[in-house]
Order: C-alpha cells, then structure tokens, then sequence
C-alpha cells in the first residue's frame, strides 16, 4: 500500500508499507521532520566523603549502624538507594531505597545498619527523573567497630 500527504508545511510525505516474511509490518516514511530535545544536566558526580560508626549503647548493640556523607555534582537528587554486598560485589545481601529532598547543596548522610560484623561492598546511588550516579566503597564492620 502506498500514499501521499500533504503537511502543513507544504513538504510531501510519501508512506509505505509492505508485509514481511516473519509476519509483521514495517511503514517506511521519507519527508522532513521536526522534534524537540531537550538537554537535561543530570546527576554528574557521586563521592562519598565519610563514613562514620555511630555508637551505640550495650542494649542497642544487635545492630552496628554506619554514616555515609556522600556529595555529588549536577543536578540536585530525588532518591538515594543503597546496595550491601559481598566483599567482591557480586552477591547484594540488602537494598534500601529512599526518596530524599536536596535543596541548595548536595551533601547529605546516609544511616545503615549492618546486622553482623564482615566486609562488605556499599554501592550508594543517588538519581532523579533523567539520570543516576553511583559510587562504592568497600568497608569491615567488625563487632560495632568500624574498621
């Protein structure tokens, strides 16, 4: 089946369409087109600055909680997701994801808690509509001791 429109522009649009051997359709179509882009910034940097052990009393120590400072450049980020792994970064043990609220910096502190002592791979990514950064860090909690 072939046509041909005319545009509002006056340019001719000649569509095609023929069938095809693995039983679908494929339109073929010359002329002139006009698309907007937009460029977005994007989340460009993620680094992680610190990482702070946070004491605990003798009753809450099931847990070794850690802080992450992390920074970043670019646009300002919506979420942050943090992924525990092994010590090779191949087998994630936990994921947690939470939306945040940056306002004029992007400096922010990121609380995890880590049920036993080990070494593991911390992936932090932070995100927003249009783009993710991530950044990693390999850390040994050792007893509620950060090493």
């Amino acid at each position: 089946v072939t046509g041909a429109t005319v545009n509002s522009d006056s340019s001719t649009t000649l569509e095609s369409m023929e069938d095809n051997p693995d039983g679908g359709c494929h339109i073929y179509r010359n002329g002139y087109y006009r698309n907007d882009i937009s460029v977005v910034e994007g989340i460009l940097e993620v680094n992680i600055i610190q990482m702070t052990n946070i004491q605990m009393t003798a009753s809450q120590a099931e847990n070794s909680l850690v802080d992450f400072v992390v920074t970043c450049q670019g646009s300002l980020p919506t979420d942050v997701c943090t992924v525990v792994a092994d010590p090779t970064c191949q087998v994630s043990k936990s994921m947690v994801c939470d939306p945040i609220a940056v306002t004029d910096e992007c400096l922010l502190t990121i609380r995890r808690a880590f049920e036993e002592p080990g070494t593991y791979c911390i992936n932090i990514t932070l995100g927003d509509d249009t783009s993710q950064a991530l950044a990693s860090a390999l850390i040994s909690v050792n007893g509620g001791e950060f090493i």
